[in-house]
């Protein structure tokens, strides 16, 4: 019997999320619907010339796996999250918030003096979300950071493909996948942003290994990362670096395959006001359902469900009842 569910590896983010209009990201000079490094002065710079929109500034723990995992904590998932985080007080308020999603994480672990990651989201009117990411001290997280005992007593690790970034963060994707699979722990990758596809393919190859159990990925990264010209072709290539996968489509809901059969499962239409966190709650959602007796076809209808009432708020969590809200919802048989 497994002790958790799902371990999950990844950056440690505090994010600020901030409407902005399309012409705010040009004056800025960010692309939009990507996620760009920066370093700490520049952050200060986009937030500085932010300075008039903060009124509606929110702050939250994040970073993809970390919403992931909690997402799944609330629906009633065991959980343990590795990241790294600074002995400041941004790195506080992210442990403090993760204690109280549910999540177990290294409590021995020594806390460095540095910055916590921070993250700004920016959100366009048409729901589409723009990062630009200060790693800070997660730009060095590392194999120190692994807890093999968790990740050995995990039914699936989970791991974000933001760590291809860094250098130590890729290193300890691949050893965690190695501690994983040598302790029969199912391991579950997300493709993350089709910035990590187009600029780190190498990298998240060399994270896959000979294939992952769990491949997470959106229609864009799904196409860029197979180089594929239609969704059906993708998933065909796909099976060659996954035993099984989900790729979401917005509002069509999403595409799976279980290692057996593929299933499109539709999703019921909402008003889009936010996308910051719904691939991230999708995957937490799903898998949540199949580390609890649900098939991929019943996962996907939850996750799609739980991905549609994220979109139809702003940002990238629900509040801890509206997951058990969610799954008062009767699953189809």
């Amino acid at each position: 019997m497994n002790k958790y569910h799902v371990y999950g590896l990844g950056a440690a983010l505090v994010d600020t999320e901030i409407e902005v209009s399309d012409q705010d990201l040009k004056t800025l000079q960010v692309d939009k619907g990507l996620m760009t490094l920066a370093d700490s002065a520049r952050q200060q710079q986009l937030l500085s010339q932010l300075e008039g929109h903060l009124v509606a500034a929110k702050r939250a723990s994040g970073g993809s796996a970390a919403n992931t995992i909690i997402a799944a904590s609330y629906f009633g998932a065991d959980t343990f999250y590795s990241c790294k985080v600074a002995a400041d007080e941004n790195g506080d308020f992210y442990l403090n918030d993760l204690e109280s999603a549910g999540v177990n994480y290294h409590r021995t672990l020594f806390r460095e003096m540095g910055d916590t990651g921070k993250c700004l989201v920016m959100i366009t009117p048409d729901a589409e979300r723009t990062m630009v990411t200060y790693l800070g001290i997660s730009e060095t997280l590392s194999t120190a950071e692994l807890h093999g005992e968790a990740i050995a007593a995990s039914e699936y690790l989970y791991l974000e493909g933001y760590l291809v970034t860094s250098e130590t963060g890729r290193a300890a994707a691949i050893e965690a996948a190695q501690i994983a699979r040598a302790n029969k722990t199912r391991v579950a990758l997300s493709l993350s942003d089709p910035g990590m596809v187009q600029f780190f393919r190498e990298g998240l190859l060399e994270m896959i290994g000979e294939q992952v159990d769990l491949l997470f990925c959106n229609r864009d990264e799904a196409m860029d990362f197979t180089d594929a010209q239609t969704i059906e072709a993708a998933a065909e290539k796909l099976k060659q670096y996954a035993k099984c996968f989900a790729i979401t489509l917005g509002a069509e809901g999403a595409l799976v395959y279980d290692g057996t059969k593929t299933v499109r499962v539709g999703s019921e239409p909402v008003s889009a006001l936010d996308t910051n966190g719904a691939g991230d709650m999708f995957a937490g959602a799903f898998l949540f359902a199949i580390t609890h007796g649900h098939d991929f076809e019943q996962a996907a209808m939850l996750a799609n469900r739980a991905a549609g009432k994220v979109v139809s708020q702003f940002g990238p969590r629900l509040r801890a009842e509206q997951h058990q809200e969610i799954l008062q919802v009767p699953m189809p048989a």
